[in-house]
């Protein structure tokens, strides 16, 4: 079984006999037995009154009722585990469905590890959340769509789009984006949402693996094949024979490389270091960057030939400051997920401190708001987390974002929200000083969203090339944006 305590599962269909062998099913993994119930409206009712942990909604029976009946529990029950019960021919209704809410999709006849893995992939094996309490909801990094959580138009296009790539199963996938906004997470996603799923995914850094070795790491090598070679030994293209390759940070790998690489995305063989010998595979290979390959081909660093080969599929993942509706999602789960085991410590965050985390442009991305999160449950000492709290580079990007010039009366306009009602304070204002200040903070979320490219800059500003520059020039603004983006790495000097 999935876990030894009580759960409440539902099965809503208005097949009978479907619903039976699905309670079969169930009622070897879980406590008690799922109720079946043929009614969408009456589920609406159960579901309010006993909250279960786990909702299985056949959309087949009925559409409009089945979709009308996720997105409900999606937004009146968001913790319980949602899988919709679909044919698996019918993919546009899979699409729907995880539109409207649905966190997994199995189709009849019901197969029981299929079943089992649809529930054990989104709810812990242990500690399975109880339906009654939010304070004991335990989450891992597995929850979500593979992992990835985000209700914003364009991370939902990306899962649509993971769908769609996962069911080819083998055209080559390029996966661009900034540091940290989750790569190998896509790329896991893919995986897993093709048929080479049941088999191996193997994931290869090529940044971090000297360059002497990355080859034969690679593609392995045969005993003798060079000093200290005592035996034969397989690469990772063995590993990954009839599942996934993923290649990380590719645009780092040395030219010399690129063309063996080039050789088996076009005859789909190699020959490990030190064979004669052509060993034939079939895996599906995708690589990931964070760096622009098209500069790369510019300066002799990329091979062009290879870029097309391996951006069959571009897939672009947005940073985490062009998606700011799912940062306290975000917060949310890492929040939910650190405080797990600390039953008499658990953080939350204030409103103020939500404020400034969405008012921050995030240059790690997902990865520094889950690394800040982590350390803040781990070492605050207090159980609120305030503004006062965040670190100095958060606090000042929400002062200025958030700066109040002028005073609203709240009576004129009862339809202003509160939040968005500013007033004076009894302190001076600066007006000059405040506008500068904005001023900079335009300029510096300018650089950070075209990666330090003055030029794509000014024109997002609507500015001329020659303005922005003797802004930068007088503010001093370059050596602020390269300490802001110092963790990131990635820029070096900006580019004019």
């Amino acid at each position: 079984m999935l876990d030894q305590r009580h759960i409440t599962a539902f099965i809503v269909t208005s097949k009978s006999q479907q619903g039976e062998e699905l309670k079969d099913e169930l009622s070897h993994l879980l406590v008690n037995p799922p109720h079946l119930i043929s009614s969408f409206s009456q589920a609406r009712e159960k579901i309010a009154k006993l909250r279960p942990a786990i909702v299985f909604v056949d959309l087949t029976s009925s559409q409009d009722q089945g979709y009308a009946l996720m997105q409900y529990i999606k937004k009146s029950l968001p913790r319980a585990l949602r899988i919709a019960l679909i044919s698996s021919q019918n993919k546009d209704m899979h699409v729907q469905a995880l539109r409207c809410g649905a966190q997994s999709i199995i189709s009849p006849p019901w197969h029981p590890e299929e079943v089992s893995l649809s529930i054990s992939n989104l709810l812990p094996l242990h500690g399975v959340f109880p339906e009654t309490s939010e304070n004991d909801v335990s989450l891992r990094e597995s929850d979500g769509f593979h992992g990835m959580v985000g209700t914003s138009p364009v991370m939902q296009n990306l899962f649509e789009l993971i769908i769609r790539l996962g069911e080819e199963a083998t055209s080559t996938v390029l996966i661009q984006g900034e540091s940290g906004v989750g790569k190998e997470l896509v790329a896991k996603a893919l995986h897993k949402s093709s048929p080479r799923a049941n088999k191996n995914f193997v994931s290869v850094n090529c940044a971090a693996i000297p360059d002497n070795l990355l080859e034969s790491e690679l593609f392995g090598y045969e005993k003798g094949a060079f000093t200290g070679a005592s035996q034969s030994k397989k690469g990772r293209l063995h590993y990954a024979q009839g599942g996934t390759l993923f290649l990380d940070e590719v645009g780092d790998m040395r030219p010399e490389l690129q063309s063996k690489l080039l050789r088996v995305l076009e005859e789909m063989e190699f020959e490990p270091v030190g064979s004669v010998k052509s060993t034939k595979v079939d895996t599906r290979i995708i690589a990931a960057t964070n760096t622009d390959l098209k500069i790369a081909i510019e300066e002799g660093r990329f091979r062009q030939d290879l870029f097309y080969r391996l951006s069959v599929v571009p897939l672009e993942i947005p940073p985490l400051r062009d998606r700011i509706e799912d940062i306290l999602l975000l917060v949310e789960k890492f929040t939910l997920m650190f405080n797990r085991g600390h039953a008499d410590q658990k953080k939350s965050f204030s409103i103020p401190a939500l404020q400034a985390l969405q008012n921050y442009l995030w240059p790690g991305n997902v990865r520094e708001l889950k690394n800040l999160v982590q350390r803040l449950c781990v070492l605050h000492p207090k159980r609120i987390i305030d503004l006062e709290d965040l670190p100095e580079d958060i606090r000042f990007e929400h002062d200025v974002y958030s700066q109040q010039y002028y005073e609203v009366d709240e009576e004129s306009d009862p339809n202003i929200p509160k939040e968005q009602v500013l007033h004076f304070t009894d302190q001076e204002i600066d007006f000059n000083s405040r506008v500068s200040e904005f001023e900079d903070r335009l300029i510096l979320q300018a650089l950070v969203a075209t990666n330090g490219n003055k030029k794509q800059a000014a024109e997002r500003l609507n500015l001329k090339r020659t303005t922005l520059l003797e802004k930068i020039k007088k503010k001093k603004l370059e050596n602020r944006f390269l300490t802001f983006r110092s963790s990131y790495g990635k820029y070096g000097k900006v580019k004019t």
